[in-house]
């Protein structure tokens, strides 16, 4: 850990909050610290200094959008009541990840998610493999304890994991939110 993420500085904090902001509209792929810190009002020195290196920067803001996901799904799971169950939670997820309004953070996680699995050394590393864990987890929270810590529960959280990030997917690249959403509301039928 570096001197700078041990003791964040309020400037760090600015910088990777615009760093955020540039990567939500521009992604990641060809992230070059020139136009990133003449877009946000600093320079390559100054975010080298407080990110360590750029891949120190890659990770600062793989952690920041993750974080950001984290909340609002959590948010989602915490509106609901006990009784709703895994497929209204899953319902609500898929609200939320359809909606205009997250379409800048979905596809920052497409294409980190993507990278983490060809470029498991790098800055990505692993980042593909916690966000599934996160969101087992988060599925786990909607089902009733007889339900959860079986083998049947865990593959039911998997396939509507599974279902949710294909559509998601599918719904990235054909903007169709009818014909998605309409094969999520119809698999989460199936669910308990």
């Amino acid at each position: 850990m570096s001197r700078s993420e041990a003791t964040p500085s309020p400037r760090r904090q600015e910088l990777l909050e615009a760093a955020y902001a540039y990567a939500l509209r521009s992604g990641l792929a060809e992230l070059s610290l020139r136009p990133l810190a003449e877009e946000i009002k600093s320079s390559p020195r100054v975010l080298l200094y407080l990110f360590g290196s750029k891949d120190g920067l890659v990770r600062a803001l793989l952690a920041r959008a993750r974080a950001d996901e984290l909340t609002a799904v959590r948010r989602l799971a915490a509106q609901r009541r006990p009784s709703e169950g895994l497929a209204s939670v899953a319902d609500e997820l898929w609200r939320w990840l359809s909606d205009d309004a997250h379409r800048g953070l979905l596809k920052l996680w497409v294409e980190s998610y993507a990278r983490s699995l060809v470029e498991p050394d790098g800055p990505w590393a692993g980042f593909a493999g916690d966000t599934v864990a996160d969101w087992l987890a988060l599925l786990a929270d909607a089902q009733p304890p007889r339900t959860r810590d079986t083998d049947a529960g865990l593959a039911q959280r998997t396939l509507v994991l599974a279902a949710l990030r294909g559509a998601l997917l599918d719904l990235l690249a054909t903007g169709d939110r009818e014909r998605t959403g309409s094969a999520v509301r119809r698999l989460l039928a199936t669910v308990e």
